[in-house]
């Protein structure tokens, strides 16, 4: 029995260590988001997205580019997949941070038809601390944001990623848009 519970409270503390604090109070304002888009609704150039997006239900994906991986994509093409049809009028836009921004902006259109996302937007920011203000922490191999009305409802710093992360967002966006 006290093994048993030993090896519970190990894995719950893996599991906390799982997440680490990145991205813009929960709450707040969400801070300018000013990208070089590649792919989307928005034609090829610079833009800020939150002014772009304003009141609309939108997820924020930032990955430092070196860490892009196929466990975020999946996590990415399931957003992508099931989000809309959850949540009228929601978008995803895919932030890479890189240092070379001219290879991130050859790259991302072979992402894009390699995914095929339908309701995504690939874009790059160059500085892999991230947009001012978006307090993206280096540990996380990707920083979620959700944002609806102009506010964070919601930021995940994650160290390790898979698909089934998708239902924590999806339902974080579709409670801040149902007022539930």
């Amino acid at each position: 029995m006290r093994y048993c519970l030993t090896i519970g409270i190990m894995l719950l503390a893996a599991v906390a260590r799982a997440d680490v604090e990145s991205g813009p109070t929960t709450g707040e304002k969400a801070p300018a988001l000013k990208v070089y888009a590649v792919t989307g609704n928005i034609d090829e150039g610079e833009v800020d997205y939150i002014a772009e997006r304003k009141d609309k239900p939108t997820v924020y994906l930032l990955v430092d580019r070196s860490k892009f991986s196929r466990p975020i994509a999946r996590l990415m093409k399931t957003l992508d997949e099931k989000l809309s049809g959850e949540v009228n009028d929601s978008y995803i836009v895919g932030v890479w941070l890189t240092d070379d921004v001219e290879k991130t902006k050859a790259y991302l259109p072979q992402a894009q038809q390699s995914l095929s996302f339908s309701n995504t937007g690939l874009t790059l920011f160059g500085g892999l601390g991230g947009p001012t203000g978006w307090g993206v922490n280096s540990s996380a191999d990707l920083t979620v944001v959700v944002v609806n009305q102009g506010k964070v409802v919601s930021h995940y710093g994650f160290v390790s990623v898979n698909e089934t992360l998708a239902r924590r967002v999806i339902a974080d966006l579709k409670k801040s848009v149902d007022g539930k």
